[in-house]
């Protein structure tokens, strides 16, 4: 998938990258493609056509799981932001986060991943991989002695998310990568919370970059998805075994839905990261908040890596109170501006309350050492807040309204 903007900017790219001319209408703006399956010339037989992803490749589209239009104009798109040869798109994060894993890992090999990610993933790796015969390690991938002794000669794939969901937790990504290639594994990055904006885990070594599209990307809340990029040879076999063979394809509508909004990513995380530094610097002087978490804090426990690693801080935070349960009733009732739903990266602000032990019991199962790391992050526990692109002051006044 050779990048056509090399020399452009990353807004130059999120604009331009990956659209394919229109042959019957000269149209600025790309258009939906629905099509499940295509028209064939007389010299191209069956299982001939397009399926690595290629943007080389000449031959006509074939039949939509393989791909489409807009799903391949949205993974030029992403690997043009990303930095990478290729990528392939998904149905929805999960699809993407599972497929990956499930390509790479067989019955004896082992995985390593981080004890805190998205919940989604913490229940697939505790709940499924292991009746496949996968063994599963999961460590605190923000400390690099945890890393190296969670390593072993089976070791195939470590997972880091960074920053992690829901504690903002980060982890060295070049760092894990070198600890990762020495043991004769890859390394994949769910980069959500970042975005390419923030973070370009490719150029710090990582083998695979993971998003759901759903959150960021897309930024509109109205479409689901997940993307994959890396290396092309590792891509067009993830293709043909996670998404042909799956069937987990993205649907022509959303992928044109989330490409359409990457176009204003690079805006839009900047207005991100201004509102979540306005509202965290609220937060903090409440005095009803007894933590906020931000990495553009200077109160951020690694603002130094945060500095390093991160170009935007990104919309994410979290804070405590003494009394979470009691404040989430409140919001649910009382907010004006933020909605109090799950999810994240949209252009309206999110909050929604996550209790430690309904989340230990559910998902990440922490133990021992474990249990105690988490809630040095997240107590007995956060609202996980995603700060959309309205007014600050808008967003700073709704919460005051709530916490006094």
């Amino acid at each position: 998938m050779k990048d056509p903007h090399p020399h452009h900017q990353l807004a130059t790219r999120a604009i331009h990258a990956g659209k394919v001319k229109d042959q019957n209408f000269a149209t600025s703006s790309p258009g939906i493609q629905p099509s499940v399956t295509y028209l064939l010339p007389p010299d191209l037989g069956f299982g001939q056509g397009k399926d690595s992803g290629d943007a080389t490749n000449e031959t006509p589209w074939i039949y939509q799981r393989w791909d489409s239009p807009n799903a391949h104009q949205l993974e030029t798109r992403v690997a043009a932001l990303e930095g990478a040869e290729a990528a392939v798109s998904f149905g929805s994060g999960m699809a993407a986060a599972t497929g990956l894993m499930l390509h790479k890992l067989s019955a004896g090999d082992h995985l390593l991943i981080a004890d805190t990610c998205y919940v989604g993933v913490a229940e697939f790796v505790r709940k499924k991989l292991p009746a496949l015969g996968i063994d599963v390690t999961l460590v605190d991938t923000s400390d690099l002695n945890a890393v190296v002794a969670g390593m072993t000669p089976r070791t195939k794939l470590v997972w880091i998310e960074t920053p992690t969901n829901p504690t903002l937790r980060l982890a060295d990504i070049a760092a894990i990568a070198e600890i990762a290639h020495a043991g004769g594994a890859m390394l994949a990055v769910d980069s959500t919370f970042a975005t390419p904006v923030g973070t370009r885990p490719l150029h710090l070594g990582a083998d695979f970059v993971m998003h759901s599209l759903t959150k960021y990307l897309c930024g509109h809340g109205d479409a689901m998805g997940g993307i994959i990029a890396g290396r092309q040879a590792d891509i067009a076999a993830l293709r043909e075994d996670s998404l042909i063979h799956s069937g987990a394809v993205i649907s022509p509508f959303n992928a044109w839905l989330i490409s359409r909004g990457i176009e204003t990513l690079p805006i839009r995380m900047a207005q991100h990261a201004r509102n979540a530094l306005a509202v965290a610097t609220f937060l903090e002087q409440h005095p009803k908040v007894t933590r906020v978490i931000y990495p553009g804090l200077a109160s951020f426990p690694q603002r130094e890596l945060a500095q390093r690693q991160m170009s935007n801080m990104s919309g994410m935070l979290t804070f405590a109170v003494s009394d979470g349960p009691a404040l989430a009733h409140r919001m649910a009732q009382r907010f004006k501006v933020f909605h109090y739903a799950v999810s994240l990266g949209h252009s309206r602000s999110l909050v929604v309350y996550v209790p430690t032990a309904g989340i230990q019991q559910g998902s990440f199962q922490h133990q021992g050492a474990a249990l105690a790391g988490y809630r040095q992050w997240a107590g007995e526990g956060i609202f996980r807040t995603s700060i959309g692109l309205e007014d600050a002051d808008d967003l700073i006044a709704d919460l005051a309204q709530v916490l006094d």
